[in-house]
């Protein structure tokens, strides 16, 4: 698609919107300085705030975190880029609320622990404030529908800031998809596998591999994320997987998710952990904690237009960072296997391949290398996760200024952090089929797909 055809599809997209009575005009900001407030300036928040103090045409005003450790560390930044001191809001877990009664703030991102995301974005939208949302799964379904709802009263755009979605080799299959070369898209599968052991543990003092403790005694996510380790059991971080084979089959934009049933393997790895860590031990007071959830979580789902979509969480096992993404359709399939190389994983296609013989997708990838790393490469260097956190920060920046929805918006937040309350309902039922509910209100039939279309953003 060239960029007037990109114009054309979006003003169209604009005038069905504002038709079904969702919120285009509140978007429009139209300045050439985006203000910014931080809320949760922990190590994920400090990747947003470097992102944003690199920019000339965002400024940041303040930033909000009860953890005086991780503000200390944000000032710390902010002096690095030379820009002047952050108004700050550390006086509790509830301080954020004055950062939001603010009126130089035009948008917040928030990237606090799960628990905080829907009441922190409802008040941000609330206080009239654009809403960047970190990943995770909701607590109760409950959630889902009070973040849309808050969105389509008070009219305030929000986004999913899942910068997966942008990995640089996804985003050329995205593109390969779009052009058709896997022919028609039958069956996707993601996941979060990921050894999280040295995350959830920690010694308080260093934040990876470096003990067994957590909660008041861990250091940044080991305060609070290995709780929901005991409290819960299911797929507790669905994003990643589904957030970039969703985008290529046009959830919520043409096409929903129906269905799904989740199975948990037996909590083994987080004990294992402790008992053989060189600070932990059989006697280790945290060895006799009962973990609730399983090791690995496997979910599938169905969707409205016929693909199945199979999500895997593994994050207490000893293993290699993989992913796990496999697209497959009628005229071929690919499958990475290592942390997102071009060079790495498996392709093939029918009417190319040799038969029957998988093929180094570099070739492919480099052939059909998405537009928006092509253009902006030089841009994500010492990015975030790779550059992916270039692509999905500069996203919203370049939405609010131009006043155009979100690629990935209110209704994808709901629809993907909603799998994890319904796979643990499905675990608790032996793997009995949920429902999942349609948080558009039947619009996904009639929205057009805005990820990935263009080089814009």
């Amino acid at each position: 698609m060239n960029r007037r055809e990109f114009i054309k599809d979006t003003a169209r997209a604009g005038i069905a919107l504002s038709m079904l009575n969702i919120p285009v005009k509140s978007f429009a900001i139209d300045k050439n300085s985006v203000r910014i407030g931080i809320i949760g300036v922990g190590l994920r928040g400090q990747l947003h705030l470097s992102e944003m103090l690199k920019r000339n045409d965002v400024e940041v005003v303040a930033m909000a975190d009860p953890d005086q450790r991780m503000m200390g560390m944000a000032r710390q930044l902010v002096k690095q880029f030379n820009r002047k001191p952050l108004a700050e809001y550390g006086d509790g877990p509830y301080d954020y609320k004055n950062l939001l009664k603010r009126t130089d703030i035009d948008a917040v991102f928030i990237a606090t622990p799960w628990e905080w995301h829907i009441p922190q974005g409802i008040d941000s939208m609330n206080a009239g404030k654009i809403v960047g949302v970190e990943v995770c799964g909701a607590i109760k379904l409950q959630d889902c529908w009070d973040i849309v709802n808050a969105h389509e009263k008070t009219k305030i755009p929000l986004m999913i800031l899942e910068n997966v979605c942008y990995r640089r080799d996804i985003m050329a299959v995205h593109n390969m998809v779009k052009k058709g070369m896997f022919g028609e898209i039958i069956h996707l599968q993601g996941g979060y596998q990921h050894n999280l052991r040295g995350v959830l543990f920690n010694d308080g003092i260093t934040p990876y591999n470096s003990g067994v403790e957590f909660g008041e005694k861990g250091f940044s996510e080991a305060k609070w994320r290995t709780q929901h380790y005991i409290n819960r059991n299911g797929e507790n971080y669905p994003t990643h997987g589904l957030g970039p084979v969703g985008t290529m089959i046009d959830i919520n934009r043409g096409n929903r998710l129906t269905k799904l049933s989740s199975i948990a393997t037996k909590s083994r790895g987080l004990h294992r952990y402790i008992v053989n860590h060189p600070k932990g031990g059989a006697n280790h007071p945290n060895a006799k904690i009962k973990f609730k959830q399983g090791d690995i979580v496997t979910t599938q789902i169905q969707t409205a237009n016929g693909e199945t979509i199979v999500l895997s969480l593994d994050t207490c096992s000893p293993r290699p960072y993989n992913l796990g993404f496999r697209v497959q359709g009628t005229n071929g399939i690919w499958q990475d296997h290592h942390e997102g190389e071009m060079d790495r994983g498996m392709i093939y296609f029918e009417d190319r391949s040799l038969n029957d013989q998988w093929e180094n997708p570099k070739k492919y990838m480099d052939e059909h290398d998405h537009p928006l790393w092509r253009r902006f490469e030089k841009d994500a260097q010492n990015s975030g996760h790779g550059g992916m956190d270039f692509f999905v920060d500069n996203a919203f920046i370049e939405c609010i200024k131009r006043g155009i929805p979100f690629p990935l918006d209110v209704y994808d937040l709901a629809t993907w952090y909603s799998i994890t309350p319904l796979s643990e309902k499905s675990i608790a039922m032996g793997g009995q089929v949920q429902s999942i509910p349609d948080f558009t209100r039947g619009k996904w039939k009639i929205r057009h797909p805005v990820f990935g279309v263009s080089d814009e953003f």
